[in-house]
């Protein structure tokens, strides 16, 4: 275990690397001026001068890699010229709202998915599994954005059981039941699509296990169904069920972006959206940069996991 956790953390640095790459040259190759987007139409070309300087405009492509790519091994993601604030320290301000929910998107997303991929395996082709099938397929084919303004005008204007945006009411005490009343309706919201992934994904898993040898030996030693089920089937489909968690991490993550923008949650997502209309190239970098290092970090995690339960992959 080891040896192979070694091998993982040796292969950060290299998908760090290319990270970096692939959101400068992302940023760098939008057409525009970001320097004219920065100051507005009124700017005089002495200021758009200065701030090309600022921002490095006016060295080449590969120039401005470096010196960004220094500044962040120094802690350093540069300065927000529309917030006037570091940006390290916005990106981080709007971390914690964005991890909270994407956990409880994830969270959502493992209890509702999984025991029912476990059921449709359990009774296939039976009318539960029928079910079950029909709605994953709604839910798969139902656009999030469309699914959380429906849940607002449902649940905030109609039946006025929960708020319609924001994570903190206004006029509030900011406790844990304010928090988690404005983050029902955005987790779910997140939640719905890969929630609907995992039932097919598990119930695919459970049923490739249940055609095993050692399940049908299990059963006809006369172990209960139920412990066969969980401990022998399910056990084992847990290995092939982490790595898909590890996915819908990179899914919400991503997802967050348009749920933060119908909720007004104040997340990265929210921040990218507005960043990427005013053109702030480095807040936009960094807060890119921070969401992709949290998925590859995510990744790893449920890599462990999975060799873990499985030490064939501890080999491989």
């Amino acid at each position: 275990m080891g040896a192979y956790l070694v091998k993982r953390l040796l292969m950060l640095p290299p998908v760090l690397l290319g990270v970096t790459v692939i959101v400068f040259l992302v940023m760098a190759l939008i057409p525009g001026d970001p320097a004219l987007a920065i100051l507005g139409t009124y700017a005089t070309p002495a200021n758009l001068a200065q701030v090309r300087v600022e921002l490095g405009l006016n060295h080449a492509l590969p120039i401005r890699y470096l010196f960004w790519l220094s500044a962040l091994l120094h802690g350093n993601l540069g300065w927000s010229y529309i917030l006037h604030k570091p940006v390290l320290d916005e990106v981080m301000s709007r971390l914690g709202p964005t991890m909270l929910l994407a956990g409880a998107s994830l969270v959502l997303c493992a209890i509702i998915g999984i025991p029912l991929g476990i059921i449709a395996a359990v009774r296939q082709n039976a009318w539960e599994d029928k079910l079950i099938t029909v709605t994953v397929l709604v839910g798969v084919s139902t656009p999030s954005f469309w699914l959380g303004m429906l849940l607002i005008l449902w649940f905030a204007v109609r039946l006025q059981w929960l708020p319609d945006g924001g994570m903190y009411d206004l006029f509030g005490d900011g406790g844990v039941m304010d928090v988690l009343t404005h983050l029902a309706l955005p987790a779910i919201t997140l939640a719905a699509v890969p929630a609907a992934v995992l039932v097919r994904l598990t119930r695919t898993a459970m049923l490739e296990v249940m055609r095993q040898d050692y399940v049908r030996t299990a059963r006809a030693k006369g172990v209960k169904e139920s412990r066969v089920i969980l401990r022998h089937v399910f056990g084992n489909a847990l290995v092939g069920v982490i790595p898909i968690l590890g996915i819908e991490a990179g899914y919400v993550l991503g997802g967050a972006v348009y749920v933060e923008t119908v909720f007004q949650w104040p997340g990265i997502g929210q921040m990218l959206v507005n960043a990427i209309s005013t053109r702030d190239i480095l807040l936009v970098q960094g807060g890119v940069l921070v969401v992709a290092t949290a998925y590859i970090v995510i990744n790893l995690l449920t890599d462990i996991a999975q060799a873990m339960l499985d030490r064939r992959i501890q080999t491989s």
